[in-house]
Formats: C-alpha cells, structure tokens, sequence
C-alpha cells in the first residue's frame, strides 16, 4: 500500500483522476445498481489510506484533521448514471481517449465531477488549521431523484454549512436552481358515440385548460432563474375514432424558480384550471445561494461567472445552503457518445482548489 503524500503535482491529480474516469465507466452504474461503482471508489481511498464510510451504495470520508467543533464544508455529487440511448455509435462502457477527450458514459455527467472532487479531498485530506472541515459524499440515485442516495444519506454527516455539488457547470458557479414539479392532470367529460353532439367533450375542454394555463404568467420572475416555465409533456384520450371518451388526461412539467415553493405553485396553477389535478411530488424545491456568500466571492476573485440553472439536481433535496459547479458541459449529459476533455478535468481540480484555498 503506498504512502498518503502531502502534496501531489497537478499533473499527478490529473493522471489519478482520469484513471479513476476510466475504471468507473467500465462499470454499468444505473441509478440503484451502483454498488460496484462504490466499491471502486471505495479501492481509490483505500488506496490512498483514507478510510470512508458507507451507507448503502454512499460512500463517504472526512478530512484526516476533522474536528466535530468545527462547521464543515460538503463535496458532493453522483456515481450512478443514466442507460446509454439508441444513438450510441462507441460502446458506452469502454473509455476510449482520443483528441484530447474521454469517452464513454457519464464521463461527463458526473463522472469527471466525481473524480475532480476526489483529487481535491486527496488534496486538503491532510491540511492542518483548516476553518472548516471537508467531507466527500459520492452518492447514488440522483439521476432518478430516488430516496436512497444524498437525501437518505445527509441526516448521518456532520453539520454541513455549505454543499458544493459536482454537476457538468464548465466550473462557473451555478448560484441557482430550478425545481421540478410534475403533475398529472384529468379533464372529466360526457362520453359518447362521436356521430351525436356533445357539448362536454373532455378532450375539447382539456384543450382549452391547457391553452390556459400554457399562456398564463406567473407574476412573480427571478433575478437569477427568470420565469416559471410550464411545459406540456404527455397527453392521452381516447381509443377508438367513434366514442367520444370520459376523459382526458395530460402530464405537465414545471421548473419552479427561488421565488416559489412547489407547493405555492402547485396552488397557483390550480386555482387556474378546471382540470383536476395530482402532483407527483413536492420534493425538488428550488434553491439558491446569495451572491456575498464567501464560496461565491472566492470563485469571482478567481475569475469564474455566475448563472441560474435551468436544470435539476441533488441540490433539490440538500437541507444546507448549496452552490452547482463541476467540470464538463451540461449540454452533454445524456447525449450519445459522451464525452469529457481531459483538459477540463485538470482545470476542475485546479479551480476547485483555487477557491476553496480562499475559504477553508
């Protein structure tokens, strides 16, 4: 077993990172079957003699210098994946470097966070007279929101005052999110043969709930996330071209900005439609950190931007003040043939070393 070095070289981080990368795409990590994954990454830290934890496919540690007076500060992101889609030309599961880039899936989503956030532990893992203490959770479930993974896990870590989670950012600071609230919805009509008339056809009437709620604004718009975005995602009526059917039924997806709780808008867009209405969960809240925090200024200081996110993550379901930012594209995520730069990889752990040098 070697020896836990003190310093590691840039170059050093970079090569242990993408050599974990590799291991990890050979391992299939759907999202509850990542046990594998964690037991690679356990094989990382104890190679590294830094001992971890695990709570079911979570694995986490803390810093060799913890002290239980101290607030802590939480790295964080997914090991799990999504399946590969039909487009794939590369076989997902065989990390293939070429110009440059590492291929295979979730290189990008979230796996060069993960191992970015890995290197810069191994980094700080030994640091004396730290302000805060680092923790390391890698966990599962994220990309299907499941109940087994951060959310399942945070209640057993020490007091975390700030998450850093490890999502595809290009390593500028994601200060806000959208949250997602799903609903299902059903129009009641009177069913009938079509060839008589009917003033109460359920999918006539849909129809105009949904131009409805599709066209109203919420009055209330984010400084950092804009508008709450309805989206019409599935509808379905009907079975044969002569009856008329009993009703209509229809999925809408809303990303909630910080300036709604779900359950706020849940109320808004009901006291809108006529339709009844279910939401599947209230569970993915927005979030949002305040531009004076410390862990933004420091990532300003080191010349990294700003924005409000669109997109979903682990976020939703920290109870702590959290920030996105990790390296890679989030226009990549779930694409076929996905891909990282090893380049972005290096400036992952450079710039989160950067800015945590300002903060721990």
């Amino acid at each position: 077993m070697q020896e836990l070095k003190s310093v590691y070289s840039k170059e050093e981080l970079r090569d242990n990172a993408v050599e974990l990368l590799k291991k990890l795409i050979e391992i299939p990590s759907f999202s509850k079957d990542e046990f594998n994954t964690s037991v690679e990454i356990e094989n990382f830290f104890k190679k590294h003699q830094i001992p971890t934890k695990r709570f079911k496919n979570n694995i986490w540690a803390v810093n060799k210098n913890f002290d239980v007076f101290k607030p802590s500060i939480l790295l964080n992101t997914h090991h799990d994946t999504v399946k590969p889609n039909k487009a794939y030309t590369l076989d997902p599961f065989v990390p293939i470097e070429k110009d440059g880039k590492l291929f295979g899936l979730g290189s990008n989503d979230a796996g060069a966070s993960l191992v970015s956030m890995a290197q810069v532990f191994l980094h700080f893992y030994e640091k004396e007279n730290l302000q805060y203490n680092l923790i390391i959770a890698l966990t599962a479930e994220e990309e299907i929101s499941g109940f087994d993974g951060i959310e399942a896990l945070f209640p057993q870590l020490p007091n975390i005052e700030l998450a850093i989670v490890g999502e595809p950012t290009q390593m500028n600071l994601a200060i806000a999110e959208k949250g997602l609230l799903v609903i299902d919805g059903e129009m009641k009509g009177t069913p009938s043969h079509a060839a008589h008339p009917n003033d109460n056809n359920s999918i006539v009437k849909c129809m105009e709930d949904l131009q409805n709620i599709l066209n109203f604004k919420f009055p209330k718009v984010s400084e950092y996330l804009g508008e709450v975005k309805i989206t019409l995602s599935g509808i379905h009526a009907g079975v044969q071209h002569n009856v008329v059917p009993e009703s209509c039924t229809f999925t809408l997806d809303v990303r909630v900005t910080d300036e709604y709780s779900n359950k706020e808008a849940f109320e808004i867009i009901q006291s809108q439609m006529k339709s009844t209405l279910t939401a599947r969960s209230f569970r993915l809240n927005s979030s949002k950190i305040e531009m004076d925090h410390p862990f933004v200024q420091a990532g300003l200081a080191v010349g990294r931007t700003t924005y409000g996110s669109p997109t979903s993550s682990d976020q939703a379901i920290i109870p702590c003040t959290s920030v996105k930012l990790g390296p890679g594209d989030s226009t990549r995520s779930h694409t076929a043939d996905e891909y990282i730069y090893i380049k972005e990889i290096e400036e992952g752990i450079e710039i989160y070393i950067k800015i945590l040098e300002k903060v721990l």
